[in-house]
């Protein structure tokens, strides 16, 4: 399982702060913390500052790898943004994320090849969020073959779904098990991604859902997830589910990290 570490997000008031303040410190416990937990990326966003975001985004990932030497997945949708943090990024970066809509593929696409970057393609077209799975699974192979044709190998290609609350649908969850499944069974070799804590979002004990939503996505074949590997609930519920789905062998890996300590 590749873990996504989540929390360097500057919709987050905490990590807000620390980027207005260029807050090095900080932002470095977080990057460690995560890295520490087994991260295998940090995730890097500075959306919610605008014109300042290029700026804010090379600084993060300058901020970021002077601090673990892990690689770093990219969250913008802005081209300049995504180009100028590529520039000091060290190692094989991760972007996050193309779409089905055309014209922004092909201001992106240039960027994953230039840099040889894995790429995260959300299944959203022209028309925006599809409503159904079978529209999802369609508007996902488009891109891969869309990625496809420009050289991008399919193992550097990530489908995420597009995880929405149950709060406001209920069908959600299980629209999005039914994409990974489905492009998982599709496609030999790519890999499906998502953000687990979106299923949660309006919800009390928001931990409790977001862990059971992992194992069952783990279950569809979910091989990248976007998430806090800080909280022991999670980390426990990704090595119990690896060791199920058969991906442990003989649950080796939970033992291991039982004897750590980390099995909660």
């Amino acid at each position: 399982m590749i873990i996504i570490g989540e929390k360097i997000n500057s919709s987050n008031k905490k990590v807000a702060s620390a980027l207005e303040k260029r807050d090095t410190e900080y932002i470095q416990k977080l990057a460690k913390n995560q890295a520490e937990a087994g991260a295998d990326y940090i995730d890097v966003n500075a959306g919610i500052f605008g014109e300042q975001e290029a700026e804010l985004l090379t600084w993060l990932v300058r901020t970021v790898q002077s601090s673990v030497q892990k690689p770093c997945c990219i969250d913008s949708p802005n081209p300049d943004a995504l180009e100028k943090a590529l520039e000091v990024h060290q190692g094989r970066a991760m972007i996050n994320s193309i779409t089905g809509v055309k014209e922004s593929r092909q201001k992106l696409i240039p960027l994953v090849k230039h840099h040889e970057a894995k790429v995260i393609a959300l299944c959203i077209g022209e028309g925006g969020i599809p409503e159904t799975a079978d529209d999802r699974v369609r508007i996902g192979g488009s891109i891969i073959d869309d990625l496809e044709n420009e050289g991008i190998p399919l193992q550097n290609i990530y489908i995420d779904p597009l995880v929405q609350p149950i709060a406001t649908n209920p069908s959600s969850a299980r629209i999005a098990l039914e994409v990974i499944e489905n492009i998982m069974n599709r496609y030999p070799g790519i890999h499906t991604v998502c953000g687990i804590s979106n299923i949660s979002y309006g919800l009390p004990s928001r931990r409790a859902i977001n862990a059971a939503f992992l194992t069952m996505a783990l279950a569809k074949g979910l091989d990248t997830a976007i998430l806090n590997p800080c909280d022991p609930l999670m980390l426990s519920s990704l090595l119990a589910s690896e060791a199920l789905t058969g991906r442990d062998s003989y649950g080796l890996k939970y033992i291991a990290a039982f004897r750590k300590g980390k099995i909660k």
